[in-house]
């Protein structure tokens, strides 16, 4: 690993985003243009949000399947608006074994269409619904601007795509799973985020009505972290999902999609990372705890050795790392686990041996202000006690940033001054006009008009027509 120091966030936060992702061995450029490999340290990152996010899918009664990575180009082209919002990012197979294809295979960049297909054959009738699947892999999107994990032209993420009955079921589900995303990153990943509703410009090609989960990233830009879509009846009408309804009369489905990428990860380096490195969520860190001994000599380290093993098992509960390179100085470990992101280290020296403590350092304060000294008898409890602050205070810390860097600018002059800055919360009118104005004039666009509305009435920001609704503008990811 290379010793070199990042930038600081202030000097070039892009570079040291960047830098980051490759010196922490997050992730690696392949050798394809706009791709990445995800390197063990961050699959396991990765895994971890699998895995907090599937309990609470399964819990909500959904089911992982399976679907075809190539798709039909008729089948894009059935759904006018999906195809057209689509068809720049789109790559395209046209030679299989050696001969031209008889009907152009995308490869896939979302999977409404395909699973639109098979629902069709499976939904008969209302007893078969709801139909509630989501599938793990990943998806192809033709980008010109890339970015490890933020945007690649090959990401990972899962997708859900149901199926209902009724509008207000689908209506329902549509916001369950926006709240479960929301769910996860305050609980999980300690990223404050701001639920809301896209507006006609912003959503997702072929839907009704697009959810998101907003959150603000370390240089105060917007990230859409994931978004939850009610696509009516469209898609159904489409691909001819219908069902006899309980008065025996043919209807169409009304369906669903939502998905949560990769791009989370982007979401967790950016919102707690510092001029160190990665800070990580306890409840996401790939390793909660390392622990390092320090010694001077062989005899020191016998014996620091020997209560470092019986600590690792005590921590046993916790994901841990005992650090017994020989071949490198305690700095060098602190410095590599504090670039890594490792929410707490364990220090264990001669004295702590003597006087049977350990040390405890948390990567969220570095420093004197963040360590202290436990009993080593009671080592599980301390740690998870720790842990659980450090999880606690990373949420504060980034709430805290989110809000000191969030106005409600009374004029279009203050507007654009402060989405320089950060977020602007203001009214606004619904149209399009004032919308695409605001990006002209300062490359902002709506984010998400949050669902949690302060009520009452205000003139747009824009226009200054009466609006019954705020929306957050900010330049974004």
């Amino acid at each position: 690993m290379t010793t070199d120091k990042l930038p600081t966030r202030s000097e070039n936060f892009s570079e040291w985003y960047n830098q980051l992702v490759i010196k922490a061995e997050l992730a690696d450029y392949a050798p394809v243009r706009g791709c990445m490999v995800v390197r063990p340290y961050g699959w396991a990152l990765w895994e971890n949000i699998q895995q907090a996010l599937d309990r609470r899918f399964k819990a909500t009664g959904h089911v992982n399947a399976a679907f075809p990575l190539f798709i039909p180009m008729s089948f894009l082209e059935k759904e006018k608006e999906h195809v057209e919002g689509f068809s720049p990012e789109l790559a395209v197979v046209t030679i299989g074994g050696g001969e031209k294809l008889e009907e152009p295979l995308v490869v896939r960049p979302t999977s409404e269409t395909i699973i639109g297909s098979m629902y069709s054959k499976w939904i008969k009738s209302y007893r078969d619904l709801p139909v509630l699947i989501n599938q793990w892999g990943s998806v192809v999107r033709w980008e010109m601007r890339t970015r490890l994990f933020l945007r690649t032209l090959e990401f990972y993420w899962q997708e859900g795509h149901t199926a209902h009955a009724t509008a207000k079921e689908a209506e329902d589900e549509t916001l369950q799973m926006l709240n479960i995303y929301a769910d996860f990153a305050i609980t999980d990943a300690a990223v404050p985020v701001v639920p809301g509703v896209k507006s006609e410009r912003e959503k997702f090609a072929g839907a009704v009505r697009s959810t998101t989960i907003e959150a603000m990233m370390g240089d105060t830009r917007a990230l859409q972290a994931g978004t939850s879509h009610f696509l009516g009846q469209n898609f159904a009408k489409a691909f001819d999902i219908q069902f006899l309804d309980w008065n025996n009369q043919l209807e169409y489905c009304w369906t669903t999609s939502w998905g949560l990428s990769t791009r989370f990860i982007g979401a967790i380096i950016m919102t707690h990372g510092d001029d160190q490195g990665l800070v990580l969520p306890p409840r996401l860190a790939p390793i909660q705890v390392v622990i390092v001994p320090i010694y001077k000599n062989d005899e020191e380290m016998g014996r620091v050795l020997e209560v470092a093993e019986r600590v690792k098992k005590e921590l046993g509960a916790f994901r841990v790392k005992l650090d017994d390179r020989k071949e490198l100085t305690p700095g060098f470990k602190f410095n590599d686990w504090e670039l890594r992101g490792v929410p707490l280290r364990v220090e264990i020296g001669p004295k702590d041996v003597q006087n049977g403590t350990l040390a405890l350092a948390r990567r969220d304060m570095p420093g004197k202000a963040g360590k202290s000294f436990v009993p080593q008898a009671n080592a599980a409890v301390q740690v998870g006690e720790m842990l659980e602050t450090i999880q606690a205070s990373l949420f504060e810390r980034a709430l805290a940033f989110r809000k000191a860097n969030t106005s409600e600018p009374e004029s279009y002059e203050d507007l654009t001054r402060a989405v320089q800055k950060g977020w602007a919360l203001s009214w606004w009118c619904g149209g399009a006009e004032c919308e695409a104005q605001v990006k002209e004039d300062t490359r902002a666009t709506t984010r998400c008009i949050p669902l949690d509305q302060q009520g009452g009435e205000g003139p747009c920001i824009v226009c200054g027509h009466k609006s019954s609704r705020k929306v957050i503008f900010a330049r974004a990811y």
